[in-house]
C-alpha cells in the first residue's frame, strides 16, 4: 500500500508505504531527480537523487517519508546533493549526531511521524533557502526545455550549469532532464497512451528511442513498469 499527500512545505510530498504484510516482495524506486527524509525501521535516513531504480522490499516494514523536489533537498540537508547520490545514509551521517538523535527519538514517540517530518524541513527551510537558479533550471526542463536555452536564460555557461546542478540535484542538469522526462512518459503510458505517442509527446526520437531509455533508467522495459 502506498500513499501520499502534498505537503505544507512547498515543493515536497509526504508519503507513506507499508508492505510484504502477507508475502515478502520486492519494489522499484525509480529517479525522480528528488531527495527524501524517511523514518524507517526506528530510525532516520536520508535517500539521495537516484541515477537508476533502486530496489527495496524483501520483508515487511512501514515507512513514512517527505519527497522534496529537484533542488531542495541540498537546502534542508545541508550538504551538496552529488554527496548523496545513489545513496541512503543514516540523518546522523549527515547532521551532527546529537541533533539527530534527538530528532529520531522525538519522531519515535510521535503518532504520525508525517507532520514531524515537515516540521524539521521547514525549520531547516527556514534557515537556508533553496537555490533560485537550480529552481528555475528543474521548472524548466519539467517543462520540456532543452538544457542550452536555460543555461541561456540564467545567464550560465554550459560549464557553470553543470557545476551548479551536479550540487542542486547530485547530477548535471542533461541527467535531470532524462529523469523528468522519464517521469513524463511513465505518465502518460499509465494514462492508456499508446507507447509511440508517449514517445512523441514526452519528447523522444521515437519509440525505440524511449524503450533505451527506459531500460537504462529502470533496468526493466516499460511494459514492466505499467504492467506493474
Amino acid at each position: 500500500m502506498y500513499e501520499e499527500r502534498v505537503s505544507v512545505v512547498a515543493g515536497a510530498v509526504v508519503w507513506h508505504k507499508r508492505t510484504g504484510e502477507l508475502r515478502p516482495a520486492q519494489s522499484r524506486v525509480l529517479p525522480d531527480g528528488c531527495m527524501d527524509l524517511i523514518w524507517m525501521h526506528g530510525d532516520l535516513v536520508v535517500a539521495g537523487p537516484d541515477t537508476v531504480a533502486h530496489v527495496v522490499g524483501g520483508e515487511p516494514s512501514a515507512h513514512t517519508g517527505i519527497r522534496f523536489a529537484p533542488g531542495l533537498g541540498p537546502a534542508v540537508f545541508g550538504v551538496p546533493a552529488v554527496e548523496l547520490r545513489d545513496r541512503r545514509v543514516p540523518l546522523a551521517d549527515v547532521w551532527p549526531a546529537r541533533e539527530a538523535r534527538a530528532w529520531v527519538e522525538h519522531i519515535g514517540e510521535s503518532a504520525d511521524p508525517g507532520p514531524v517530518l515537515e516540521h524539521i524541513a521547514a525549520r531547516r527551510l527556514r534557515e537556508t533557502a533553496p537555490d533560485p537558479v537550480a529552481q528555475a533550471v528543474a521548472a524548466g526542463l519539467a517543462r520540456g526545455a532543452g538544457v542550452a536555452a536555460l543555461a541561456d536564460q540564467v545567464g550560465f555557461s554550459g560549464r557553470q550549469l553543470h557545476r551548479r546542478s551536479v550540487a542542486a540535484f547530485g547530477y548535471g542538469a542533461k541527467t535531470l532532464g532524462r529523469v523528468l522526462r522519464l517521469g513524463r512518459a511513465l505518465e502518460l503510458a499509465r494514462g492508456g497512451e499508446p507507447f509511440a505517442d508517449v514517445a512523441a509527446r514526452a519528447g523522444y526520437a521515437d519509440q525505440s528511442h524511449l524503450a533505451r531509455e527506459v531500460r537504462s533508467l529502470t533496468g526493466v522495459p516499460l511494459t514492466a513498469l505499467v504492467g506493474g
